[in-house]
């Protein structure tokens, strides 16, 4: 069924109670054709798979003007670097005290503390959700690895590396304040977790290799460290760096292995480096998540 065949000012994703008022049947609601991935909203076209913010737009369609998405859900919509164990199989939706939870099928309701909650508009998707801020607070209670909690702190605070990043989404005061205006169980996760948050990490695993290395008893290294030649002129950014011993870390991820172009400036990169005394340490998952011994002992003796 092509969307065209629905009043266009519908959209793709609409609520029931939409489509009735201008003028939609209950015989064609109930079309085979149309996707009902929650009670009250139908879907024209709905290809699989969907992702989480396809069903998070979808379920806005319906939402209370009380309602706002939060946990998971606001982490995906801010695109915060969630662990791959925190599974997302319902949508978060909360409500503030004394208002009753939402329910029904495919939804997680909350009934949270006005107090303890900052609600904001998404600049890009128009949904009201939790705050970046919020959301890292409500997350802490399942989060498993401390590190976890760290690495969305950091994507929270990272302010733009080039021209085309977007602002910062929160900063160290932004998480201070909302730690301090919850009572939740897991604060304090979120107040070890705080002290260190750093802004330039620009993934979860440069952040964990960045508190591997320091759990290891390592100097902590700067992270998003520019690298000039001496005409002044940019040779790279390294995701973690010790300047003084010249000694950089790069994470490769797969896109640098399936990127052919990637791979050639990379290998451009690494030589101009090596023409500058800095010796690098490249890794890769493995190395940060399975085995991280042999990459810690190498950074050490490079440091020694």
């Amino acid at each position: 069924m092509a969307v065209g065949s629905f009043p266009p000012e519908l959209g793709s994703r609409f609520s029931v109670g939409a489509a009735r008022r201008s003028g939609v049947t209950a015989g064609r609601l109930r079309s085979a054709e149309l996707r009902r991935p929650f009670h009250g909203v139908r879907e024209v076209d709905a290809e699989e798979p969907r992702t989480h913010l396809d069903l998070m737009l979808a379920y806005a369609t319906r939402m209370s003007p009380h309602a706002f998405f939060s946990h998971g859900s606001a982490a995906t919509a801010w695109n915060l670097p969630l662990p791959t164990a925190l599974r997302l199989d319902q949508v978060h939706v909360s409500v503030a005290q004394p208002r009753r939870a939402p329910d029904g099928r495919g939804v997680r309701g909350h009934s949270l503390s006005a107090e303890s909650v900052s609600v904001r508009e998404h600049p890009v998707h128009g949904i009201r959700l939790t705050s970046p801020a919020t959301t890292w607070v409500h997350l802490a209670p399942d989060i498993d690895h401390p590190y976890d909690l760290v690495a969305l702190g950091d994507a929270i605070v990272r302010r733009p590396q080039h021209r085309r990043d977007p602002e910062a989404l929160g900063s160290l005061d932004l998480l201070e304040a909302a730690v301090a205006a919850s009572r939740r169980h897991g604060a304090r996760a979120l107040r070890a977790a705080l002290d260190r948050v750093r802004d330039g990490s620009s993934s979860r695993p440069e952040s964990w290799t960045r508190l591997l290395l320091v759990d290891a008893g390592l100097p902590e290294p700067r992270p998003a460290h520019v690298v000039r030649a001496s005409d002044g002129s940019f040779v790279a950014r390294l995701d973690l760096a010790y300047p003084d011993q010249r000694v950089g870390i790069e994470y490769e991820g797969e896109h640098h292995l399936r990127d052919r172009r990637q791979w050639q400036r990379d290998l451009r990169r690494y030589e101009l480096l090596a023409d500058l005394g800095w010796r690098v340490v490249r890794i890769t998952s493995l190395d940060v998540f399975t085995d991280p011994g042999p990459f810690l002992a190498r950074v050490g003796r490079l440091l020694g």
